[in-house]
């Protein structure tokens, strides 16, 4: 990938962020048609990269550009009635193009002009070129939620077509993008960039903002409209125009894009003193069939694809499970406040697959995780390809009536030949009566044993441990769930072992 997760990283935690400066531009009309023809324009010709700023823009040092922040007082909509301030980043370093943006109001739209004054520096920061390839690189959105009074960020769009959002007394974690295309692929991967934005000004009292962005890319190019609600959780309503240039045959729809680095299954590899250090450890899937399946995640030796087959698809997601401080010990990453990210299709989605990537990392700063939605069938060059779906950013965003799986672990079965694999459970009153309960173990590369399942009286659950003998396999699927009266009484456990 071409973003760390500390050049994102960069973005919001380390820049503080803020009346915005109107350019002299007359006013135009404005709805979401004038997007989706936008975009629809950009398809039929040619795609054309966008110029950089100047070198000394580029040349910034990490250091300095963290360096440079947003003065709260240049917010847009400052001390309004407005319910929301928008705050703006500057270009640099890992972010050498611009956006144009925009704010709507009653239906017309006025540009936002750069302004350097709206930005504070240290004095490290060197004199910097202004010239007409100045501009915002990202925004991030903010309104009152815990603190009478004042506002927090809850939303950022910056870097390529990346964006991130987090639900109350939650810190950023993991991020989503408008497209993926060709994820994982050996040709390379390719990064569509939202290029410009328009900013619907709230109304006093309102608690949702919309925001509309134009994307682009050598093969496709897109109109997206973000209904976001800040709260206990961040839920954005997403409506997606693509217009492909060239036959996408490889395109991930409601990406998101994590961390993980090592837990119970794999910490012998890092010599940490953290139990555990991840944005999310676990792939939520609910299918067509009304299956809910849990997929660990694993930071593999080499690169790993996996794909859960489906048609109309009820949900998938990326979850940060574990939420006790002693799960990570990391007093300044906060590993147990990051969000989970849940996707809800809109309208039938047809057949394709959740599909999950893996990327060998060996360290944090990098995000090696994505999982998407692809489609069964490309999509043709030169058609339009409308979509809907719902992001719940949030501590729990997604549960079902199925006992979780809380903590998986892996190691050497000291009892006996092979790897031993432990599963918990969490505290369910289908669990009530243990001995009722019927243990289902499956592999279709390894032979494994019937399983135990025994009372954990730390979290109240059930305990399931297995063995399996992988032999001179450097891979084996393995799957798992606990059933009650020939019923599913937990989730479908699913993991994929690799020597």
């Amino acid at each position: 990938m071409n973003f760390t997760r500390r050049a994102f990283l960069v973005s919001t935690s380390a820049l503080a962020f803020a009346p915005a400066t109107f350019a002299t531009g007359g006013e135009v009309p404005f709805d979401r048609n004038v997007v989706i023809e936008m975009a629809r324009d950009l398809a039929s010709r040619p795609y054309a990269e966008r110029e950089m700023v100047p070198q000394e823009w580029q040349d910034l040092t990490y250091q300095q550009y963290r360096s440079i922040r947003f003065r709260l007082d240049r917010a847009l909509w400052y001390e309004t009635e407005t319910p929301f301030n928008v705050d703006f980043f500057t270009p640099g370093l890992y972010f050498p193009r611009t956006v144009k943006v925009e704010t709507v109001e009653n239906g017309m739209a006025t540009p936002v002009a750069f302004d350097l004054e709206m930005f504070d520096k240290s004095e490290d920061v060197p004199e910097l070129p202004i010239d007409d390839t100045l501009g915002f690189s990202g925004l991030r959105l903010r309104t009152e939620m815990h603190r009478p009074g004042k506002t927090d960020e809850f939303c950022v769009w910056q870097g390529a077509s990346y964006f991130r959002a987090i639900g109350l007394h939650e810190v950023y974690g993991l991020s989503a993008r408008g497209l993926a295309l060709k994820t994982g692929a050996p040709d390379g991967e390719e990064f569509p960039e939202f290029i410009r934005f328009w900013l619907e000004r709230p109304k006093p009292g309102q608690r949702d903002m919309v925001v509309h962005a134009l994307m682009d890319s050598p093969s496709v190019t897109g109109a997206y409209r973000f209904n976001v609600t800040a709260g206990a959780d961040c839920v954005m309503d997403i409506e997606a125009t693509l217009f492909p240039r060239q036959e996408l045959t490889h395109v991930g729809i409601a990406p998101g894009t994590s961390m993980f680095l090592f837990d119970q299954t794999n910490h012998s590899r890092f010599d940490d003193f953290r139990p555990a250090v991840h944005d999310s450890d676990g792939l939520l899937v609910r299918n067509g069939a009304g299956e809910v399946l849990w997929r660990p995640l694993a930071n593999p030796t080499r690169l790993q694809i996996s794909s859960f087959v489906d048609t109309n698809p009820r949900g998938f997601g990326l979850l940060q499970r574990k939420r006790e401080f002693s799960d990570y010990a990391d007093l300044e990453a906060n590993y147990h406040k990051r969000p989970s990210l849940w996707v809800e299709p809109g309208a039938d989605w047809g057949k394709g697959a959740v599909t999950l990537v893996e990327i060998p990392a060996d360290q944090e700063i990098y995000d090696n995780i994505v999982a998407y939605w692809r489609p069964a069938e490309p999509y043709t060059a030169g058609s339009q390809v409308d979509l809907s779906y719902r992001l719940i950013w949030g501590d729990e965003p997604q549960r079902t009536p199925m006992a979780r799986v809380i903590n998986t672990a892996m190691g050497d079965n000291t009892f006996g030949e092979g790897r031993l694999a432990v599963i918990d459970f969490e505290e369910s009153e289908l669990f009530d009566d243990p001995e009722a309960m019927t243990i289902f173990v499956d592999s279709p590369h390894a032979e494994t044993s019937e399983g135990v399942l025994q009372r954990n009286p730390d979290t109240g659950g059930l305990r399931l441990a297995f063995s399996f003998e992988p032999g001179d396999r450097d891979h084996v699927e393995l799957r798992a769930q606990l059933l009650k009266d020939k019923q599913p009484a937990s989730e479908v456990w699913l993991y994929r072992w690799t020597s």
